[in-house]
């Protein structure tokens, strides 16, 4: 009998939703069940692609004795990390704290009042490697709580005070009252302080950053492109193209249907964790497209658009909006008992290779993408990767080996798909794919990104302009949106006005925006992940550390700066400043861990320069000035492009940077401005371009 999961949204808690365990989403009610029945609460925390969720939900959640002890001394309570990043936050804090690491599926144990006071992560059906088993961890709480419940009390206590006492750990400086101050907005000396410790931390042998595992830092060479753009440094140029290559041609990119891989757990790039997000790909589309951009490089721009083809291909809704992620586990193929096995849907033997292409071709693909008779998986299996850089070889002949190969895989049982929608990871699509099809011409791909958006506002967005955080078949959830919903989705509607031209979605940005200072804004300029009329937790969390993900912090102070160039409003500039007071203190200390603060900051030391272009939309100069001021390299360059002012009376234009603008001798012009001073408009694309490229 399905439990009452099976009335949830979330494709995560469905899977569990005919668990033997008596689960409750998070609510009010389930801590009222707790208080009634005196019992502590269970909280486990994951996602729907995590692979040691699905293993201990396998193990323990689908287990009758398990599930039967628990349903006797514990409410059980399960949530959907994407979909409440707000709670996942204030205890993976607790559980960092105690632990000092943390990981998916967490596992809490909660008073009735939502207070911690044991915590763990992944826990085994039986003893192993030192770890104690699920049950033995389940019948020590049972006994600490009926006999002990006073010093559990105590623990939790404790813990909770400790966490609200807890600072923001960048030195925010006080003011002569004792108060916090205004943060101040980085200098120039930053980002190359933050250089210097990205190349103490850069692998010059196989790219990226750190050792093992190794996670794709896609705004971390967002950052190297835009201090190479401002500065014209050499190095941060040459560490984002060897990082890029590196992953382009390792087993952590899918060189047969495109698209990145979690993270990589060699440091090698060789053997990913399959699982594919939403969010990385369509950072990494981004980077890749802004690499070609940058350098002219072939590969930066197959990998930009196969990515992009992925995300539509792959990952897009029947509503238009992009799902949250694909599993790393599927069946093996032809295997009748249905076993998941991580990879199986990506990996290749060489016996395999030779079913499908036959021995001479299949000699040539082994070559081409490292397929080895011993493997560099499990089992003798390979994850395909281009390791030889000096091999040459027909590309006509390569082109019909992938294409075999693909429709090959995509007969295999393919991996799940976690249909959610969230907002954030769709802002980032949505800049990502505007911006990949308006540089190598696809408007397929800049139509796709516009449907996003519409699905976004139709069914995300409420007539308060208030987000709602995700949706699934075109309905949206009931959980509130939180920072980094906002902040994405106005930067992705903000890159999506540059590159169509439409004003409306400077305006929806705008609107999201002023949401973000009204309610996510302290006194000081610092930010908030949860609004101020959201659910109180144990702690309202704010962290302004760039992750897999831009933080909400950092992302909102992109688009505020972006907005602000937009519209030349001076109180989303100085939000964005007071915002960016973090990046003064982290960067130097830890600049992968703020590395969107720095691209960000990139931008506000070099303007961000402000490009409106007037014209006829189907006049030629038109379309060739708004493509030059696309291709530049301007860190946060803004682009507004519209139709000359007709001279009617109260006539309004669509986007303020374009008030005022007028044709030049009865030609499409463009204006460019900086730091508050503007060049003389030109008609030429070539002055255009020289006006873009002088360096701060």
């Amino acid at each position: 009998m399905p439990n009452r999961l099976a009335h949830e949204t979330s494709p995560y808690l469905l899977q569990h939703a005919e668990n033997p365990v008596d689960w409750w989403p998070w609510s009010p009610e389930a801590f009222d069940e707790a208080r009634r029945r005196g019992v502590p609460v269970l909280l486990s925390v994951g996602y729907s692609s995590c692979h040691w969720c699905h293993v201990m939900a396998h193990e323990s959640f689908e287990d009758e004795p398990t599930a039967g002890f628990l349903n006797e001394h514990f409410v059980s309570v399960k949530v959907d990390r994407e979909e409440r990043p707000d709670i996942d936050a204030v205890y993976m804090e607790a559980v960092q704290a105690a632990t000092g690491q943390g990981g998916w599926p967490m596992t809490v144990f909660l008073t009735p009042e939502a207070e911690p006071f044991y915590f763990g992560t992944y826990f085994p059906p039986a003893p192993k490697h030192g770890m104690p088993s699920f049950r033995q961890v389940l019948e020590g709480i049972k006994v600490a709580w009926t006999d002990r419940r006073d010093e559990v009390g105590e623990v939790a206590g404790r813990i909770v005070r400790e966490l609200s006492e807890r600072t923001l750990a960048f030195g925010v400086p006080t003011s002569e009252d004792g108060g916090p101050a205004a943060p101040q907005p980085p200098t120039v000396e930053d980002p190359y302080k933050a250089l210097m410790g990205l190349t103490r931390d850069f692998d010059a042998v196989r790219g990226g950053f750190g050792g093992a595992p190794k996670f794709p830092p896609s705004m971390t060479l967002e950052f190297l492109l835009r201090h190479h753009a401002r500065t014209g440094s050499t190095a941060a140029l040459q560490m984002a193209q060897a990082t890029c290559e590196a992953m382009a041609r390792g087993g952590i990119y899918d060189q047969l249907g495109g698209g990145f891989a979690r993270y990589s757990v060699d440091a090698s790039w060789v053997v990913p964790h399959f699982e594919k997000m939403l969010y990385d790909n369509a950072l990494l589309c981004r980077v890749y497209a802004h690499l070609w951009r940058a350098t002219g490089s072939e590969l930066a721009r197959r990998v930009a658009l196969e990515t992009a083809d992925f995300l539509v291909r792959e990952m897009r809704t029947e509503q238009g909006g992009f799902a949250s992620a694909l599993d790393a586990d599927s069946a093996v193929p032809g295997d009748e008992s249905g076993k998941h096995v991580e990879g199986a849907y990506y990996v290749w033997t060489p016996a395999q290779l030779r079913e499908v292409l036959g021995e001479q071709d299949a000699a040539l693909a082994a070559a081409h993408f490292g397929v080895t008779e011993d493997g560099t998986f499990e089992e003798g299996a390979s994850v395909l990767q281009l390791p030889d850089t000096e091999q040459l070889m027909e590309a006509g002949k390569i082109a019909s080996v992938r294409s075999r190969l693909l429709a090959a895989r995509a007969e295999r049982p393919r991996p799940g798909r976690d249909d959610k929608v969230v907002a954030a990871w769709n802002g980032l699509a949505i800049a990502a794919l505007a911006e990949t099809g308006a540089y190598f011409d696809r408007p397929d791909l800049v139509q796709a990104a516009t449907d996003a958006a519409d699905l976004l506002v139709r069914t995300h967005m409420d007539w308060q302009a208030r987000l709602f955080r995700t949706s699934l078949d075109g309905v949206a959830g009931t959980h509130a949106g939180v920072l980094e919903d906002y902040a994405d989705v106005a930067e992705g509607f903000l890159a999506l006005s540059g590159v169509t031209g439409e004003g409306v979605w400077v305006d929806f940005a705008g609107l999201l925006l002023d949401t973000v200072l009204v309610h996510f804004t302290a006194p000081n300029g610092t930010l908030y992940d949860t609004a101020d009329d959201a659910e109180a937790l144990i702690r309202r969390p704010q962290d302004p550390t760039d992750n897999a993900t831009p933080s909400g912090w950092t992302a909102a102070a992109g688009a505020l700066l972006s907005y602000a160039a937009y519209t030349g409003s001076s109180p989303h500039r100085e939000a964005a400043e007071r915002a960016l007071g973090v990046v003064r203190v982290l960067g130097p200390k830890a600049p992968r861990f703020i590395s969107w603060g720095l691209a960000v900051t990139e931008a506000l030391l070099d303007g961000p320069r402000e490009v409106a272009v007037v014209g006829p939309h189907d006049h030629p100069s038109t379309g060739a000035l708004h493509r030059t001021a696309l291709l530049s390299t301007a860190p946060g360059l803004v682009v507004a492009v519209g139709e000359p002012p007709s001279g009617a009376e109260g006539e309004q234009v669509e986007v303020p940077l374009l008030a005022g603008r007028s044709l030049v001798d009865a030609r499409p012009a463009a204006y460019v401005c900086r730091h508050f001073t503007c060049d003389a408009p030109t008609s030429d694309p070539k002055v255009l371009e020289e006006q873009l490229t002088g360096q701060q």
